[in-house]
């Protein structure tokens, strides 16, 4: 019998926000004829493009991308469905006989789609309402009290994000145990798809330098107009309502915040804790291969570069 040959393992660039990964990606992409396949929760959904920093018109224009656009900011859209939205979009590019780059910094993504996902509780619908209106009597407190009880998932969970808050609270009050002890699986060393990670990082100084900047720019692009519109056109679920610069400008839009200058370093402090999740989640995978923000195209190849693979 003639033995088939191994599938090369898919290729994964990811990075903490503002580490300069999508530009480095969109190059490699450009270079080799690639498709990206995006890997950011919030690119999904249409009209949210300042925030989230989505490609330009003509960047996909010089490279497909997959997963971005694919619902409206009042959907709530979860881990789940992207993961099939991926399988699927993959199929289509292997299909092509194209290679795909999966591009972004949603870590949870990238260990569901390549890891597995969380075989967890179904939904409690009388639980998650109670959760939510113990939020809504006093903003923080599931927060609090999940730093309490699991201080894992805490510090990986944005205080704003209350979707995945609820069910962090609704997986230990059913089951009894953590939801960062029910994702061991995420530890384990065999991949349900194997992969090449390489993630892009900054030294701290010169990442705030550009969080300051990106910062910046969305405000001066006209992300508080593009929130305003997302408000009149049918609005924000609970999902996309906590992606960071949008949650932020919908509080200074309903009067919390005394100007701008708040507004700016509210941003920028989100930006921070998102930043500090977004690596110890990566850091969490010894199979990672990291790249400073100043790595070229040919170092990213490199890395990518299955004849170049190192041990951890």
């Amino acid at each position: 019998m003639t033995q088939q040959p191994e599938t090369p393992p898919l290729w994964v660039v990811t990075g903490p926000t503002a580490s300069g990964k999508s530009a480095l990606a969109q190059a490699l992409a450009e270079r080799l004829g690639l498709v990206v396949l995006s890997m950011d929760s919030m690119a999904v959904y249409r009209g949210m493009d300042i925030g989230t920093a989505k490609p330009s018109a003509a960047e996909r224009q010089r490279v497909q991308h997959y997963l971005i656009d694919l619902v409206e900011p009042r959907e709530t859209f979860d881990t789940a469905r992207w993961c099939e939205a991926a399988a699927a979009a993959l199929d289509l590019v292997n299909g092509q006989r194209r290679r795909a780059l999966f591009v972004g910094g949603t870590p949870l993504y990238l260990m569901a789609f390549f890891k597995g996902m969380m075989r967890g509780p179904a939904a409690d619908r009388e639980l998650r309402a109670r959760l939510h209106a113990r939020e809504a009597a006093e903003p923080g407190r599931l927060h609090a009290e999940l730093q309490q009880h699991d201080p894992a998932a805490a510090a990986r969970i944005h205080r704003a994000d209350l979707r995945r808050l609820v069910r962090a609270h609704e997986v230990l009050q059913l089951t009894g145990a953590t939801i960062s002890s029910q994702q061991d699986h995420f530890a384990r060393s065999d991949w349900l798809r194997p992969c090449r990670v390489v993630a892009v990082q900054r030294d701290r100084a010169d990442l705030h330098a550009r969080i300051r900047a990106r910062t910046e720019e969305m405000l001066d692009r006209g992300l508080l107009e593009e929130t305003e519109a997302i408000e009149r056109s049918g609005g924000f679920s609970r999902t996309s309502g906590a992606a960071i610069g949008y949650a932020e400008c919908r509080e200074f839009l309903r009067g919390r915040f005394k100007d701008r200058e708040e507004l700016r370093n509210r941003i920028r402090r989100s930006t921070h804790q998102l930043v500090r999740r977004q690596t110890t989640w990566l850091r969490r995978l010894p199979e990672t291969v990291w790249l400073t923000g100043h790595a070229s195209v040919e170092d990213l190849q490199r890395a990518l570069e299955p004849s170049q693979l190192r041990g951890p």
